[in-house]
């Protein structure tokens, strides 16, 4: 039998595959995508942001009512439904998966297919599913193949959950534990441990360092932590030392200053961190890579101008926006006859920590600037009419700026629609606005994104 030959082979069916696969079955390129889950959609439908944010979504609702009805002096409602969220949850990954499998019979040049890829060569990849082996030969290939859970080896990880286990498709985790505990302070961690607090779970919230979202901006931060809800006790500069099962209940031991100290839940998340996910063939072939991820620049090409590496698995932005622009970056450079014509951007790229509330970055902050001199224009959610609409007064908008020519440098959201926000100033930064821009610019009302003109007005 004659060997199979594409122009393009994917390892991976997410965010950092199908955009350069549909982009180059439009052009009339043959394109074949192999994914062990056998469907269009990687981890971000599948256990990340869309199943965490449905279910962040509902812990918001929850969280509003009962702050209404407090304020209206009603009686105590009951508790959430968390069976019923999780419900929701489902439905909305199940809807997205339909979605996805109609897009995919439209387009002509595609195949999705079921098996894990093994590279043989620079142009040979080995496909082993239910049915055996198949080798097939790929003018071009994207390494696409994502990131998955990292489970540290501690003593008695076996008894925790993973982001994993309560947001993938019929998840584990079904009711809501009256205790939980979250090893690690990422934005896995915290977010996860702000909705189950505003469900009505006391967390404990266990970082190893001496600040959550380690990385980020420490003023950002500083301003995030304390409107965090008020069922989440948060330790810093923590060492865990095990986890225990006792019966129904787990058992958690740390170290923290010196002194040993405990916990007990119905429920331990360990969110630590993800890893790459490194196809197997990679090391063989010479592509380089870390435990970052492979490595790449801005044009996604490895040490193989034919061979791209994109999302998740190179480490760079593990985002799913980011993950889709790189994946177009690579289809415009394999159209371009591997020549880098088109570079990804791993610098400006919004990011947002959906607690609640929820803070969003982008572009260069205070922590970013290394002592460079900034102009900073501020508005408070205090003062907006749509967060006095929502009684979420907490927060603010600040951005960055050059002092000489006013051009905007980044920005951070910590409040009310930051997640929402965080795209407006990142379209601004792109198109090299200055605060005369912005501040020229009528904005809606009565809507947050007014503040964005407010903030930069605050200069003049």
């Amino acid at each position: 039998m004659a060997e199979k030959v594409v122009d393009l082979l994917c390892i991976g069916a997410g965010g950092a595959a199908y955009p350069a696969a549909f982009r180059l079955a439009r052009a009339g390129r043959k394109v074949l995508m192999v994914d062990p889950k056998g469907v269009m959609s990687g981890n971000c439908l599948y256990e990340g942001c869309v199943p965490s944010k449905a279910v962040r979504e509902m812990a918001s609702l929850a969280g509003a009512t009962r702050r209404f009805s407090t304020q209206l002096g009603r009686a105590e409602l009951s508790a959430p439904d968390y069976a019923a969220i999780v419900q929701h949850k489902d439905q909305v990954q199940a809807r997205r998966y339909a979605q996805h499998a109609q897009e995919l019979a439209a387009q002509p040049g595609i195949e999705l297919r079921k098996g894990v890829a093994r590279i043989l060569d620079p142009h040979t990849v080995q496909i082993d599913d239910d049915q055996g082996s198949e080798k097939i030969r790929c003018h071009h290939l994207l390494i696409a193949s994502g990131s998955d859970v990292f489970v540290p080896p501690l003593p008695g990880a076996e008894h925790c959950l993973t982001s994993h286990d309560l947001y993938k498709p019929d998840p584990a985790l079904r009711a809501l534990p009256k205790r939980l505990i979250v090893v690690g302070g990422g934005y896995i961690g915290l977010e996860t441990a702000s909705f189950f607090a505003e469900l009505g779970s006391q967390v404990i919230l266990l970082q190893k360092g001496g600040q959550i979202l380690n990385g980020m901006d420490p003023g950002m931060v500083a301003l995030l932590q304390p409107l965090l809800p008020a069922g989440m006790r948060i330790l810093t500069d923590v060492d865990v030392q095990r986890i225990e099962a006792q019966g129904a209940l787990r058992r958690v031991l740390w170290q923290r200053a010196g002194q040993e100290e405990s916990g007990e839940a119905e429920a331990v998340l360990l969110a630590v961190g993800r890893s790459p996910v490194i196809p197997e063939g990679c090391e063989a072939i010479g592509i380089e890579f870390d435990r970052h991820g492979v490595q790449v620049g801005p044009s996604l090409q490895t040490r193989y101008p034919h061979i791209y590496a994109a999302g998740d698995v190179n480490g760079r932005v593990p985002l799913f926006h980011a993950a889709v622009r790189q994946s177009l970056a690579a289809a415009h450079n394999i159209l371009g006859g591997n020549q880098p014509l088109d570079y990804a951007d791993f610098h400006n790229v919004p990011t947002t920590i959906f607690t609640l509330p929820a803070a969003a970055y982008i572009g260069m902050t205070p922590a970013k600037a290394a002592g460079r001199e900034l102009a900073v224009g501020r508005y408070d959610f205090a003062e907006d009419s749509r967060a006095q609409i929502l009684e979420r007064l907490e927060g603010e908008i600040r951005l960055f700026f050059e002092p000489s020519s006013l051009r905007l440098l980044g920005g951070w959201i910590v409040g009310i629609d930051a997640g929402a926000l965080i795209g407006q100033i990142g379209t601004a930064l792109s198109l090299g606005a200055t605060a005369y821009d912005l501040a020229r610019f009528a904005d809606q009302h009565p809507m947050s994104a007014e503040g964005i003109g407010k903030a930069a007005r605050s200069l003049f």
